[in-house]
């Protein structure tokens, strides 16, 4: 088994190394020291009965709370008792005392604590027959029983030579050799072993005596040492003492019980203790072991006492009855001791520091955050210890080894290929690769970087890309001093992949030497289609080298085929030749201190022969090594291939130990996803009432209440596999797994089958799910009756302490329900569990949980599943910008937000999350805001990816049907290639330097041509993304895409502008240059072009239609019969197939311009904007204003058959192949979908949040994009509409207003806009439509009067009664016809205030006749001519007014009594004044991210809040809590944030996306408005009390300031002391954001 490298120390040839070997890959022969061990593995040692009692006290009372007690501090507890449940060795093959001893030292090895304990009565113990004996000792012991021919004949009966052994041993032979019934356990044989029993017993006491007399004759002569005599004197347990207690002193390892019994009555005989005492074969005491008792009991009591915890107990009738109650209060005082003395040593180990500092512990969340080198350097050390291993077992393929070195130093200063190793499996390719590594270290000296991922580690696990390329750049960059990617770069797989390969690039330049091996890439996830290896770099630069291994037949390996053209990259590992073999055999059995016979050595290099496999050769020789020179060749079994050897050694294994126990191990170990801690196995085989069954099927367990598996059988089998399985350490914790993915396979294949697996997957689901812990669970043994039985399996709970996880059951759980078809559990245990959800997002990281949901998708149909994973998608940004050390309720508010209109449809998952999520912020100890509505994106819906890559807006798309590709360019000057069948990002095309104005696919995605305002046309290949054409001054500069057009065919490459024409060969040499500039015929405007010809239209109205290319003769004709109609277009577009060019006049006109036949023009109702035709050329598609108009086209007129009626503008528009839909795409961010044989509106998607200026259907798809938005929208049309997102007001509307019920929301989408429009929010739809006369400058709203004020920039105000919809009342405007800045209307709602350029009136607003009326104005305020205009106001119900200007002024106005006063100006525009409800405080904000908070009576400053984000700085609204005790606003920066009126501290931050512009009170809390157009609705909950530790910027990345005035009106020092003088938050870096989270000033991260 690998050695944990924290107790391994600095061993090895090379010392310890430091970090940056390790990092650089140069560790070869030396260990580093790591973190340490988080386990503590004790061993039990005492005789197997006279202290039962005890080991059964122990483990039903002591074991459990020390277990606890370690859990609670991220310890893992083990206990090896291997005497459990054992009444005496019945074996028969004399390897018991070796697995004590074993044990004893793998426990000291992995033990971070005490790792022995020590339990002694008054049985001294039995002493064996040693197994093995040296051939000197033993001759020499023979030459001293010369005088006893029997001696030396029975000692050679029992004794054999092994000539295999290095040096020769003699061997004891199995007890069943000579009595073959010793171990025969079933009834028939019962009288056969009950003989056999007793003859062993007496053989074994003479053979015994022999060699006694004979070592004490040796010893005298001085032939063998004391140590080797005592050997034959000792019992099992005082070695076991000698191994625990005394080579290993340390007080704090170890624990002694012992118990000392009374002198008993006379009537007590001997045979009445027989149990507790040690007694001859005669009955009576054996004083020669009495005195080795004693011996051994002074040693303790002389040596150990510092751990003696001594005891005496006088026994009833001749037993310990934990019934009797001094029997109980002794067994009670053990456990307490045990306890109490475990959990001191325990918290010592947890104290101590790890590698000069504090010990990471296992599962604990609250620690700080683990620095990139901790973890970068265990997961090196992991691949680096196992290449070092794998070294030493390559032979052979020194031919192509150096081929593999030569190529790549031949490489080194020029661009190259990655090189490919490939093979059948089992064929050494991950050996050879990493003799590579050694060798290169070698050939480049002290200057390369290695970097090996052994990507099969870690079976069956298989990594995914993103984890192997995240560790490989933190190494790289840490290596070589480059800058490593920021947390949400490493978590995101679009910006990880470019990292990597920059990261090559600058290794490159700094001439750095990088070689990077990736073992068994085919064993990648396919995650991000990895196996596709669009991730692999096909050109790599100097300097860089890349070796990757593969299996031949694998699916990889045919597309590596395809990605690298030359052959000379791939190299091929064949099969060993026979001599290669025995070289290999001859290291591994020197290496294991065997050799074989010449017979046995020819047997092994024959089967070999067969196949030449390395791993076929290490399973033979795995079984060879334990051959003797007296086994016979027929006798080895040895399989003629790889799954035959594995066949034979599990055949083997059957026949020793069990085929249920075998089967049960070995299929619980491969099926646990990231290996089983040792306990947890024997735990499972306890639980598995057929291994249960068949360990019992012979004898009674010890305790019919309490079944488990006897530990010493699963030492023993591990034992015989130690070859077979390693300690996978993770964490300081070690698990144990198979060292080969093809034992797994093999393992799969013979014992799980289908109904035994699942019946073992279930086993497993119930374990981690804790279902019978503390529980009796029923089984029913052969003979007996049904029993109900505790199995001591310890709880599973998902916290073990405030903080700290469960990590096992986190890792396993859900992948054991999910394949045990336990679905329900699933659902409710992991899916819907927002304890659940967020432990593992904390733990494992949030991939980890989308991951797991992933995998339940594609075995469970729900929906529930999917919209949950969604979700966690959604909020996978903001978690990876936070290293997902998201605070609990934060998430669980973010979780409510995104699902509440999801938990009424779907109420069995999501309800039960929903309701998690709400109980769970209700009981919140701190500040909270609880969603009560969904205001962030919800998953679910049409919309199914956002296609990321493109930094500016997109201005065109173009979808390659048959090549499943899309090819979007954006004002960035950036074109982008997608896959449609994965939504990957397959290329990004850069060269262009102006925005790009028309893409297009030709051929079958071989090439993309993209035309920009730069001027230039390129042309790309989309194999390798590298550009094969670039034509300078193809258009204009600075053109628009609506001014250029870029025209393909199989001749041509042409490109036209209204003014010219230019056409190139495919290759790219230019043919012809037309202008209006060059024709003798001035003011000719380019109308199309068709295939060769080019239209153009002159000022005389002449349409001329010329061929260049073939220089044909130019046609001149009149597009109408009326040579006196003019033609001034407005719209064109080429119908190819037809020959003709569509030309929509201004005066109202559709002329049919054809190639072969007559003009023709008639009439078209449409002036549009859009135009454009279907790709069978049957339907026309034009947009004009709000409406989309369909017709059919005919030979010489066109019919319009359908118009479609939208809420905004029309952008775009497309018809489907088939000619059923129609998606259209407006200016309101919505996307309809229309049946275009019925002109119904089929469907509307809601969620672009910018105006639709391209849509592509796609199969069942729409392809959206925006010029205002960087993102390409996919929509799938076939979706669920149970979880259709209610759809929202557009996005960045000019001026809203909310109602407090959130019913309505009222809006203006753009400033010159000259209508109202009423929003339905809970239908999702446009309500109706208020026109005005003019633009609109301002919107108010009198929530309880239901009135709507409107303030135009005519000076006018329009008022709405809500519940009056056809009535409008109208104030005119003033004298001076300023324009309306801004509205207010007073709390009660009596009066309202206009604020006009010049001045602001004062209305009253009342009723006459049941009709509501405004009367005024009342008071007029005029402005001076230099007063700045006002930007915000709010109006008091006593007719006091407080306003600022966009110049920071702030003023109080007085209207009753016509005083002013003018307050503390801000530094910006204000942007907010709000007063609270009763009219004593008022709070005014600005773009100057300051805050002032002031009392009205009297009117003084009580708070300056200053508060400075990362993104934005500045108010945009506000709103005080129905009680006056909060203010809540919303800012620019995307948060809301509530403060405390009373003392002015920030109490809580809320990260919504988008800046909140409108915020209203509501009971408990507030409605508002975002700037993306989503209403808002939260409530707030506070406590009385605030914990003085609270920190509100835990989550965000922001700092601020309170000064506050104190009740004397002096100012106080300002809070929290955080200095914002300097502050700059562009100079934050981000990755020390775990830093200062850290910190109870106020420096945290911003989403």
């Amino acid at each position: 088994m690998a050695e944990h490298p924290a107790a391994a120390g600095g061993g090895g040839g090379g010392g310890d190394v430091s970090l940056q070997d390790v990092l650089t890959g140069r560790i070869d022969g030396a260990q580093r020291t790591e973190n340490g061990s988080n386990m503590i593995r004790v061993f039990v040692s005492s005789t197997f009965t006279d202290m039962s009692s005890e080991r059964k006290a122990l483990l039903e009372k002591a074991y459990p709370e020390v277990l606890a007690f370690c859990r609670s501090l991220g310890m893992v507890f083990e206990v090896v008792d291997l005497c459990w449940g054992i009444r005496s060795d019945s074996f028969g093959d004399h390897e018991v005392c070796e697995i004590f001893l074993q044990e004893i030292k793998s426990c000291q090895r992995i033990s971070a604590g005490p790792a022995f304990i020590a339990l002694l009565g008054n049985r001294y113990g039995h002493r064996t027959l040693p197994r093995v004996i040296p051939e000197k000792q033993f001759e020499v012991l023979l030459s001293k029983l010369s005088k006893s021919p029997d001696g030396v004949k029975q000692l050679n009966k029992w004794f054999l030579k092994d000539n295999n052994a290095v040096p020769p041993t003699y061997i004891l032979q199995p007890i069943t050799t000579h009595f073959p019934h010793y171990s025969d356990l079933r009834p028939e044989s019962g009288s056969q072993r009950d003989e056999n029993l007793l003859s062993w017993r007496l053989t074994e006491t003479q053979v015994l005596q022999l060699l006694r007399s004979a070592a004490t004759d040796a010893e005298a002569a001085g032939d063998i040492t004391e140590e080797q005599k005592q050997l034959y004197f000792t019992s099992v347990t005082a070695q076991e003492f000698e191994q625990g207690l005394w080579k290993d002193s340390s007080e704090q390892s170890a624990l002694l019980f012992v118990r000392e019994i009374p002198s008993q009555r006379g009537k007590d005989g001997p045979k009445r203790f027989a149990k507790y005492l040690d007694l001859r074969g005669d009955g009576l005491l054996d004083k020669e072991v009495q005195g080795l008792l004693a011996s051994l009991k002074s040693r303790l009591y002389a040596t150990r006492k510092e751990i003696l915890n001594l005891h005496c107990v006088e026994l009833n009738k001749g037993s310990i009855d934990p019934m009797r109650k001094e029997h109980a209060q002794y067994l009670d005082a053990i456990c307490e001791q045990f306890v109490s003395q475990m959990k001191v040593r325990i918290e010592a180990v947890v104290n101590s520091p790890v590698v000069g500092r504090r010990r990471r512990l296992w599962g604990n969340i609250e620690e700080e955050r683990e620095e990139i080198s901790d973890w970068v350097v265990e997961e090196v050390l992991r691949h680096a210890t196992m290449s070092t291993k794998l070294c030493r077992s390559l032979h052979g393929r020194e031919g192509l080894l150096g081929k593999l070195c030569c190529a790549m130093w031949e490489s080194t200063n020029v661009h190259h290929s990655p090189l490919v190793v490939h093979g059948d499996a089992g064929m050494g390719k991950t050996a050879l690769l990493c003799k590579v590594a050694q060798e290169m270290r070698s050939v480049f000296e002290a200057g390369v970087v290695v970097v090996i991922r052994l990507l099969s580690d870690r079976h069956p696990q298989r990594p995914d890309i993103d984890h192997v390329l995240r560790g490989v750049c933190f190494q790289i960059c840490l290596a070589c001093g480059l800058a490593p990617p920021s947390h949400p770069t490493a978590n995101t797989h679009l910006e990880l992949l470019p990292f990597f390969w920059d990261v090559l690039t600058k290794v490159s330049d700094q001439g750095d030497t990088l070689l990077i091996i990736l073992d068994a890439v085919d064993q990648l996830s396919d995650q991000h289609h990895a196996h596709k290896l669009h991730w692999m770099p096909a050109d790599l630069p100097p300097n860089v080298h890349l070796i990757v291994s593969m299996e031949t037949n694998s699916e990889v390996f045919a597309n590596m085929r395809l990605k690298l053209k030359s052959l000379a990259s791939f190299f091929e590992v064949d099969r060993l030749s026979r001599d290669e073999g025995k070289q290999m055999m001859e290291s591994y059995l020197l290496a294991s201190q065997r050799t074989l016979t010449p017979a046995q050595s020819d047997g092994v290099l024959q089967s070999f022969e067969q196949t030449g496999s390395p791993l076929h050769l290490t399973l033979i020789l795995s079984a060879a090594k334990r051959w003797t020179s007296f086994t016979l060749l027929t006798a080895t079994h040895l399989g003629p291939n790889t799954q035959e050897m594995m066949s034979r050694l599990f055949l083997m294994l059957e026949e020793k130990h069990g085929k249920e126990l075998v089967g049960g191990a070995l299929g619980y170990i491969t099926l646990a996803r990231g290996g089983l801690l040792e306990a947890e196995l024997r735990d499972l085989m306890s639980l598995d009432d057929d291994i249960v069954c068949e360990v019992y099927r012979y004898s009674l367990p010890p305790s019919p209440s309490l079944i488990r598996l006897p530990p010493l059988l699963w030492a023993r089998l591990r034992r015989d596999l130690q070859d077979q399985l390693e300690e996978r350490w993770t964490s300081g914790v070690a698990t144990i797994a198979f060292n080969n993915r093809h034992l797994c396979e093999a393992v799969s294949a013979r014992y799980l089958t289908s109904q035994r697996r699942g019946q073992k997957l279930k086993i497993l689901a119930e374990y981690f799910l804790g279902r019978w812990s503390g529980k009796l669970k029923p089984v029913a043994l052969p003979g007996l009756s049904l029993l109900l039985s505790d199995r001591k399996v310890p709880p599973q709970p998902l916290w073990f302490a405030p903080g700290l996880a469960n990590i096992r059951k986190l890792e396993e759980l859900p992948h054991h329900l999910l394949h045990a078809g336990l679905w329900e559990e699933l659902r409710q245990e992991v899916i819907g569990s927002a304890e659940w959800l967020y432990c593992k997002m904390r733990v494992c990281g949030v991939s980890s949980v989308i991951r797991d949901l992933d995998q339940c998708s594609q075995y469970m149909d729900c929906t529930e599943t999917r919209l949950i994973r969604d979700t966690l998608v959604l909020i996978k940004s903001s978690l990876d910008f936070l290293d997902g050390h998201m605070e609990p309720f934060l998430f669980y508010a973010e979780l409510l937000a995104r699902l509440f209109s999801l938990a009424r449809p779907f109420s069995s998952v999501i309800g039960q999350l929903c309701s998690q999520c709400e109980e769970s912020l209700l009981m919140c100890p701190e500040p909270v805001l609880i969603p009560k509505c969904s205001f962030l994106q919800q998953p679910g819906g049409a919309l199914q990816h956002t296609l990321t890559g493109l930094l500016g807006g997109v201005l065109c798309v173009h979808v390659s049907v048959e090549a499943g590709l899309l090819v979007a360019g954006s004002e960035d000057g950036t074109v982008a290639v997608w896959s449609l069948a994965d939504q990957r990002l397959v290329h990004s095309l850069l060269g262009h330097t102006g925005a790009v104005l028309s893409v297009k696919v030709v051929g079958i995605a071989a090439h993309c041509f993209s035309l920009a305002a730069d001027g230039s046309l390129r042309r790309w290949s989309l194999i390798d993304g590298q550009q094969q054409l670039c034509i300078q001054e193809a258009v204009p500069v600075d053109s628009t895409p609506s001014s250029v057009f870029l025209h393909l065919s199989e001749e041509l490459i042409c490109v036209y502008t209204r003014t010219q024409v230019k056409m190139w060969k495919p290759t790219g040499a230019e043919l012809l240059l037309l202008s209006s500039s060059d024709d003798e015929d001035d003011g000719l405007m380019v109308l199309g072009v068709l295939g060769a010809a080019v239209v153009r239209l002159g000022d005389s109205g002449l349409v001329r239609i010329s061929h260049p290319v073939n220089e044909s003769q130019t046609v001149e004709t009149q597009p109408d019969s009326s040579p006196q109609r003019s033609l001034t277009p407005v719209k064109s577009v080429t119908l190819p197939k037809r020959g003709k060019v569509f030309v929509v006049s201004k005066e109202g006109f559709l002329h049919q311009i054809s190639t072969t036949e007559k003009q023709t023009a008639v009439p078209f109702p449409l002036v549009p904007s859009l135009l454009s035709v279907t790709e069978d050329e049957k339907i026309l598609i034009a947009g004009s204003e709000r409406t989309l108009s369909l017709f059919n086209i005919n030979r010489d007129s066109v019919d319009r058959f359908l118009d479609l009626q939208h809420d905004d503008n029309v952008l775009s528009g497309c018809v489907s192949s088939d000619c059923r839909l129609l998606v259209s795409g407006a200016a309101d961010q919505l996307i309809r979908i229309w049946s275009v044989t019925t002109g119904a509106l089929l469907d509307t998607l809601c969620g672009s949040d910018a105006p639709v200026t391209s849509v592509v259907l796609y199969y069942g798809f729409v392809v959206s994009a925006s010029t205002a938005a960087a993102g390409v929208h996919l929509w799938n049309l076939k979706y669920d509409t149970d979880h259709k997102p209610v759809a929202h007001i557009p996005a960045g509307c000019a001026h809203v207003v909310v109602a407090k019920d959130s019913d309505r929301v009222f809006y203006v989408r753009q400033q010159n806009q000259t209508e109202v429009i009423s929003w339905n929010n809970n239908t999702g739809c446009l309500s109706e439509r208020l026109a005005v006369s003019a633009e609109v400058c301002c919107l108010e709203l009198a929530q309880n009067k239901r009135l709507l004020f409107c303030g135009l920039n005519t000076g006018t105000v329009l008022i709405y009664p809500l519940a009056l919809p056809q009535e409008t009342l109208c104030l005119p405007p003033p004298e001076s016809l300023s324009r309306v800045l801004c509205l207010a209307v007073s709390s009660q709602e009596k009066h309202m205030a206009v604020a006009y350029e010049d001045s602001i009136c004062l209305f009253e607003i009342t009723t006459r006749d049941s009709f509501p009326a405004v009367e005024g104005p009342l008071q007029r305020l005029p402005l001076s001519l230099l007063h700045a205009p006002l930007s915000s106001m709010a109006l008091l119900s006593d007719r006091r007014l407080l306003y600022g200007t966009s110049c920071g002024e702030v003023r109080f106005h007085d209207f009753c009594n016509g005083s002013s006063s003018d307050l503390e100006a801000h530094r910006g525009r204000v942007t907010c004044v709000t007063v609270s409800n009763w009219g004593t405080r008022a709070l005014v904000g600005s773009e100057d991210a300051v805050l002032r908070l002031w009392s009205l009576s009297p009117l003084v400053l009580d708070h300056t809040m200053e508060y400075k984000g990362f993104f934005f700085e500045g108010v945009l609204s506000a709103a005080f809590s129905e009680s006056d005790q909060f203010v809540f606003t919303g800012s620019q920066d995307r948060t809301v944030k509530v403060w405390d009126v009373a003392t002015g501290d920030l109490l809580y931050v809320q990260y919504v996306y988008s800046p909140v512009v409108r915020m209203v009170t509501v009971r408990s809390g507030f409605v508002a408005l975002s700037q993306q157009g989503c209403v808002i609705r939260e409530e707030f909950r506070c406590p009385e009390h605030v914990s003085p530790d609270y920190n509100p910027l835990r989550n965000v990345k922001a700092r601020y300031r309170i000064t506050s005035r104190e009740k004397t009106g002096q100012p106080v020092q300002q809070r929290p002391g955080s200095d914002l003088e300097h502050y700059n938050p562009a100079l934050f870096n981000l990755d020390l954001v775990g830093r200062l989270r850290e910190k109870p000033s106020s420096a945290c991260l911003i989403l």
